[in-house]
């Protein structure tokens, strides 16, 4: 995407308000800084208990039962988690959102990025920005790098198409890149195959890990072991670290990881559910060795760990009336409800200690659930603020400082709102949802006959069983106000038919 020569110059004039010497950063101590991202990793694809009764205490559904994490019950037991945290429904928009801290219909990254060309689909927006974040676009990395920091990217990177500027981590403020690449899934998760090197799957093969081949290690476990040896890289060179662990898991192909096989053989589910499961361990088992890591080298009481997933789930399980890998959730990844925009949040110290100035600064609390609303455009302020990154008035951000938040406090400051737009073909197609406070609408866009309204009261029915929208009119309208005007404000692009936008028709 080309940069007008007057945006260039305000993204010249935006880095250079942070740009400190080594000296002056030297004199302040800095948190380390991991970012804990887990691919297709929807709400209920844990042990730890996301969901609350009507009391707001946890309450366990079957697949809480069916999965093992034990080392996300530990993050969560000792930090904070929250039950309403939304993330774009596929998986590139998100990615982009974490970024910049802007929502995806701002950014124009709205659908997954294809490696060789435009999947805008058939009516989806000719100039919606699918070639994804570039080296002028302004990034959470690129920030730290300009406090000092040794930032680095390990796994799935998925920002940009081949060719293009976002396809290497290292042009969008990376100083370390380990397997990130263009593509959205690997080709193999076996060293055997080379990561996809050696069984023909060289277009989604993860680049860089060739050492492992010979020993065939499992790529989680391969990209653990690289994560906490840039760890260690980091801490020998006296820097503080942002580390991006974007793990491939757990996105298809479903391939087993055999350290974990034995614990679901007797599950009932077939064999990609029982794969889909080992690579939900084995994950929990990176996380678990990761911090580890951390607290051999003396670091834990000063890395905050934050935990999440990029969209809903997209476990291989059956799909029954619209419920499947999210349920009691309604839908999944890619998906309009709520399970396609639910996703697992966990943020914790990775050695909580109250007494230190760094934690009081930012406190988290423990064993909390948080029922306000956060979503994935709220990393980047929060680690802004952290970091004192000052955050110019001028740079359109989406989301909000979580420092209250974490404390178990309400923001009043934020809205409680989340735009969800996906002007493209996927198991949903060409849709808007935008939820605010309790209420939630879904705006079907007219490519097909008339334009279709969903209406979910989700404090009444949290599972979207009810569609309210005929019943209802007059909070319907309320909520496509509300819906056009956010998208408006961000100049969203809409769907095309016969080189037309499609506007929103009013109910």
């Amino acid at each position: 995407m080309n940069i007008p020569l007057k945006k260039s110059y305000l993204i010249l004039t935006f880095l250079s308000t942070f740009c400190l010497s080594v000296f002056s950063f030297a004199q302040k101590k800095q948190p380390n800084i991991i970012v804990f991202l887990v691919d297709d990793m929807g709400l209920m694809d844990t042990s730890v208990p996301f969901l609350v009764d009507a009391n707001g205490q946890p309450k366990k559904y079957p697949l809480n039962d069916y999965y093992i994490t034990p080392n996300m019950e530990k993050l969560a037991k000792q930090g904070i988690r929250f039950t309403n945290f939304y993330a774009h429904s596929v998986c590139s928009p998100t990615r982009a959102s974490i970024l910049t801290g802007q929502n995806s219909a701002r950014h124009g990254t709205t659908n997954w990025i294809h490696l060789e060309h435009n999947n805008k689909n058939k009516y989806g927006p000719s100039d919606w920005n699918w070639e994804g974040l570039n080296s002028s676009s302004i990034t959470l990395p690129r920030l730290l790098q300009s406090k000092g920091y040794k930032t680095i990217h390990v796994g799935k990177a998925h920002f940009g198409p081949n060719g293009y500027d976002g396809e290497n981590p290292i042009n969008l403020g990376f100083d370390v890149n380990v397997g990130g690449c263009g593509a959205g899934h690997p080709g193999s998760y076996y060293g055997r195959d080379g990561y996809g090197n050696l069984n023909g799957q060289k277009s989604r093969a993860v680049p860089g890990l060739e050492k492992y081949w010979k020993d065939d290690i499992f790529l989680t476990e391969a990209l653990t072991r690289e994560a906490n040896n840039k760890i260690t890289d980091a801490h020998k060179e006296g820097k503080p670290f942002f580390l991006y662990m974007a793990h491939y898991a757990v996105h298809q192909p479903f391939q087993s990881d055999p350290r974990f096989a034995e614990h679901y053989k007797n599950s009932g589910k077939d064999e990609k559910a029982q794969a889909y499961a080992t690579l939900i361990e084995g994950m929990d088992k990176s996380l678990g060795d990761i911090i580890a890591h951390v607290k051999d080298l003396g670091l834990g009481e000063n890395t905050l760990i934050l935990l999440l997933g990029d969209n809903g789930s997209d476990a291989p399980l059956p799909i029954t009336n619209d419920y499947s890998s999210s349920e009691p959730l309604r839908g999944k990844k890619a998906m309009h409800w709520e399970g396609g925009m639910r996703v697992p949040f966990i943020a914790s110290w990775a050695t909580p200690n109250n007494k230190i100035k760094l934690q009081k600064d930012l406190k988290i609390s423990q064993n909390q659930i948080e029922n306000q609303m956060g979503t994935i455009l709220d990393l980047f302020p929060t680690i802004c603020n952290l970091t004192d990154i000052d955050i110019p008035e001028s740079y359109s951000l989406d989301g909000f400082n979580l420092q209250k938040q974490l404390k178990g406090k309400t923001n009043k400051k934020r809205d409680n709102t989340f735009l969800n737009h996906f002007p493209h073909d996927h198991r949903t197609p060409y849709f808007t949802s935008f939820v605010k406070d309790n209420w939630k609408v879904v705006y079907h866009f007219q490519i097909e006959g008339s334009p279709k309204y969903e209406l979910y009261n989700l404090t009444n029915d949290p599972f979207e069983a009810t569609n309210l929208a005929n019943s209802n009119l007059e909070q319907l309208k309320i909520m496509m106000n509300l819906l056009q005007e956010d998208m408006n404000e961000k100049q969203a692009l809409y769907p095309e038919k016969d080189e037309q936008f499609l506007k929103i028709i009013q109910p």
